[in-house]
């Protein structure tokens, strides 16, 4: 069984995506990517973070856990982070029993045929869940906070965009539209499991 979880950022995607892989009993890949395309590629974990995130057509400073930000170079690179990407993503198919977080693995193992989930929430669920998982100090106002999520998954959007056939977050592109808002998500985590199974059966 292979599932995708793609997410607008804030709306719990990577929870649901843990615990559906804790639940189902698949292998999780989500950050552990980010290291696995560094290293085949030898750029920056930063760098490449980045370019998974808006494909490199944006350069702006990024800052990786709790590293000093890292400027994006010249895009030149960027090809190469794509081409590992998809080579590392389907190497992991191919191995079978997968969750996958974003990355846009949902085109990228079309042939595979996954089951893809899209996670998403209104803007006062996403404020409220970024609230609650900021690091200390942290005090953005709910302007800022909306600003980002545009720049998030607008970054998301243009690369998935490049290399799917349709647009990120349409329905037709999914098996399951997730909808966090007002959602605990632990509690739906086992009927969501079972609707998986019946589904790829």
């Amino acid at each position: 069984m292979i599932v995708t979880v793609s997410r607008q950022f804030g709306s719990g995607g990577r929870e649901v995506g843990k615990r559906l892989a804790d639940e189902l009993g698949l292998q999780y890949y989500d950050k552990e990517l980010v290291e696995e395309i560094a290293n085949h590629t030898d750029l920056n974990e930063g760098y490449v973070a980045s370019v998974l995130e808006n494909g490199g057509f944006k350069h702006y400073a990024f800052t990786f856990g709790r590293s000093m930000p890292f400027v994006s170079p010249t895009p030149a690179p960027v090809t190469d982070v794509l081409v590992a990407q998809q080579k590392i993503i389907k190497a992991i198919a191919k191995r079978g029993n997968c969750l996958i977080v974003g990355r846009s693995a949902d085109v990228i193992l079309k042939d595979f045929r996954p089951f893809r989930i899209f996670v998403y929430a209104d803007n006062a669920e996403k404020i409220e869940r970024c609230r609650a998982r900021a690091a200390e100090g942290e005090n953005y106002t709910d302007k800022q906070l909306i600003k980002q999520f545009k720049e998030i998954d607008g970054g998301r959007k243009k690369l998935h965009d490049l290399l799917g056939t349709y647009p990120w977050g349409d329905k037709a592109g999914y098996d399951l539209m997730l909808n966090t808002t007002n959602i605990d998500i632990k509690k739906i985590i086992p009927a969501l499991a079972e609707y998986i199974k019946n589904s790829t059966k």
